[in-house]
């Protein structure tokens, strides 16, 4: 299997981690890390408040000890605020990779003309990689993008090029449209398409892999040149090392025991402790992977509730402890669906942005005002 190359980086195996907010953290991605090799993208940040040294923001933007190549993903509707960003982000932090985020389809960002809905301006997209791309230098920028709006507006073939003629390093492409959120189907041979479309420049395919065989059948399906793993690591950091096994061609390792789980839980635990230099807090962020965690083994869900209220480590290691460390996961609940399954609905778009679908402005000021991840 080829080596990905995203600009000067060597990507082996060709796997990226999908940025998600609030889950992508510097300490998920040294836990990933941990089972496997493969491109760890940050959490999604603005562009905007980044230049404004936002607190909560040049949080999400900062990076572990562990990290040698620093991937940071932006958010941004601006060409001026995504400019200096990435230069900031470049000269000052010494990330390795900028991925640009046009994908994102929640209300709080399409409602402003950014992520899924930004590929609708064509001309504006352009300038905002131009942007990016001329002030990165050296450091490749890519772009991650959906099928478009809806069924009726979609635009990855058209962004996919305009993003490959201003200098993006790769596109990723996750194969739904910004309506289906999260539901279905991904439709994978649209990746075959954008790869056709764009030969000379790698094409990344995302959505739907749960398994590690999921991600060669992918890019045997596609020709893509690597695959984005998003809800498949969701309280499975394993996957990874299953991805590395299956693009090596070796049998993927069954899912660890319950005992295993537990172990993973834990060590995720004091990363987010380590991470946010507060036990209390890192525990309270580990709440919401109890459930993903334990998706399918046989916890009860008793157990399962008093762990997502944990106020601690030692309280949260205590119910671990009574979980019964042999315990295996049912062979058909390997790779069972985790985070957001909800979808379709309808997408919220700024007035009239279809119809203004040529105009190369940004939108208002409000726009790249948002902080938050999506």
């Amino acid at each position: 299997m080829a080596t990905l190359k995203i600009g000067p980086l060597a990507v082996d195996p060709p796997v990226v981690l999908a940025p998600m907010a609030g889950v992508t953290n510097a300490a998920f991605r040294t836990l990933c890390r941990e089972y496997g090799a493969g491109l760890y993208v940050s959490e999604m940040v603005s562009a905007r408040a980044l230049v404004e040294a936002n607190a909560s923001t040049l949080r999400k933007a900062s990076f572990g000890a562990d990290e040698d190549i620093r991937s940071l993903q932006l958010y941004g509707v601006n060409p001026y605020y995504v400019g200096e960003a990435v230069r900031r982000v470049v000269e000052q932090e010494g990330v390795s990779h900028v991925d640009l985020n046009m994908g994102c389809p929640s209300p709080k960002v399409t409602r402003h003309g950014g992520g899924a809905a930004l590929p609708v301006h064509t001309k504006l997209l352009a300038s905002i990689v131009r942007a990016a791309v001329q002030a990165a230098g050296s450091v490749p920028v890519t772009v991650k993008m959906r099928k478009g709006v809806d069924d009726q507006t979609l635009t990855f073939l058209q962004a996919g090029r305009a993003a490959a003629d201003e200098g993006a390093a790769a596109v990723a492409l996750h194969a739904r449209t910004a309506e289906q959120l999260y539901s279905g189907r991904a439709d994978w041979p649209a990746i075959a398409e954008l790869k056709q479309a764009l030969p000379d420049v790698p094409v990344l395919g995302n959505g739907d892999i749960w398994l590690g065989s999921d991600a060669v059948r992918m890019q045997q399906e596609t020709g893509c040149d690597g695959v984005v793993v998003g809800r498949g690591c969701l309280g499975r950091p394993w996957l990874f090392r299953d991805l590395v096994d299956a693009f090596a061609g070796r049998p993927v390792q069954p899912p660890p025991t319950l005992g295993g789980v537990a172990d993973a839980m834990r060590r995720h635990a004091r990363l987010l402790a380590e991470h946010f230099e507060d036990e209390a807090f890192g525990v309270r962020d580990f709440r919401k992977h109890v459930g993903w965690y334990l998706t399918g083994y046989p916890a009860g869900g008793q157990r399962r509730r008093a762990m997502a209220m944990a106020g601690s480590l030692a309280e949260l290691d205590g119910l671990l402890d009574e979980l019964d460390r042999d315990a295996v996961l049912p062979p058909e609940l390997d790779g069972a669906p985790r985070g957001h399954t909800h979808g379709p609905k309808l997408p919220t778009l700024p007035h009239g942005w279809r119809e203004s679908a040529d105009d190369p402005r940004p939108p208002g000021a409000e726009a790249d005002a948002w902080t938050s991840g999506g």
